[in-house]
């Protein structure tokens, strides 16, 4: 195995643990603020990612003709909820922003009990009888709040000390964290099991995009939809189908090859991570210009 490889899932920490660090400095006390101005929108949000998503991920591999190992893929892709891309989102296609930060926050913790718990759930459900996998509860939990929670907790207190002066840093965050995550993707999607990739090869990938189009559509069509009972805002609708589409693929691969071992469950994260933010964005877009001929968006919805 080559150097690289014997630390890739290191590196897949380091540079997870950096994304939420910057996470953590892009917040400010008046987000957290918002968890309590809009509870009504932010419980729907959260149920809808943490209880119903599951249920249209389970409902896609039920009735799609892959391996259990690549099921559970895009099953473990489903819990793993979005980050700081999904808050750039909302704000490039002018959502309630400051709703995105508060679910993004909300996710991030309550991820810490449901990942490890839906994760064996999945395991003990889609695997043969032969196929003795487990997920470490605790480890995992220890595992997940290292690389989101507390480096999301660190840059928030660095905020708080440095303020505006923390400009310069962002920017190379901005541009750094991106590259350093997409050479991990890349080493993970061309490097084979031995050399500690997934050996992907190209049928792997025509087979499992209807999959992962059909999970970030769905999951849109979910995160849009379930707010208009309820009367929720055209522009908070579109933060939540924004929230609730958009996944973690960073995360995803931690759980599939890190806590798991299993290179054949990372194919679908990485396989999504090639549609996932030009999909997004593009139907979140669509939504928006198409907003007068949509149900629910007379500016009087409360």
């Amino acid at each position: 195995m080559s150097a690289i490889g014997a630390h890739i899932n290191e590196w897949l920490n380091l540079v997870l643990g950096m994304i939420m660090f910057g996470l953590g400095l892009s917040l400010k006390k008046e987000d957290f603020k918002q968890l309590f101005d809009q509870p009504r929108s932010l419980a729907i949000g959260l149920v809808a990612q943490m209880g119903l998503l599951p249920l249209v991920a389970a409902l896609i591999a039920y009735n799609i003709n892959v391996s259990p190992e690549l099921k559970v893929g895009i099953l473990i892709l489903s819990v793993c909820p979005g980050g700081i891309t999904s808050n750039l989102i909302s704000y490039f296609v002018r959502g309630n922003v400051a709703l995105a930060v508060s679910l993004t926050v909300c996710n991030a913790l309550l991820s810490l009990f449901s990942i490890p718990i839906l994760v064996n759930l999945f395991l003990e459900h889609f695997l043969d009888q032969g196929q003795v996998i487990e997920l470490p509860f605790w480890s995992t939990m220890l595992e997940i709040f290292l690389v989101t929670v507390f480096p999301a907790a660190l840059g928030m207190v660095l905020r708080l000390q440095l303020g505006n002066r923390l400009g310069s840093l962002e920017r190379v965050l901005n541009i750094s964290l991106p590259l350093l995550l997409l050479g991990v993707f890349a080493f993970k999607f061309l490097a084979g099991q031995q050399s500690g990739g997934t050996n992907m090869m190209f049928s792997d990938v025509i087979m499992l995009t209807p999959a992962v189009i059909a999970l970030n559509l769905g999951s849109m069509l979910l995160g849009f939809l379930v707010g208009l009972p309820f009367g929720l805002k055209f522009k908070t609708r579109i933060t939540i189908a924004v929230e609730v589409g958009l996944h973690n693929t960073a995360l995803a691969l931690l759980i599939a090859g890190d806590k798991l071992g299993n290179p054949t469950m990372e194919k679908p994260a990485l396989v999504y991570a090639l549609f996932s933010f030009v999909l997004t964005y593009g139907i979140a877009w669509l939504l928006v210009k198409s907003q007068k001929w949509l149900p629910g968006t007379k500016p009087n919805a409360a």
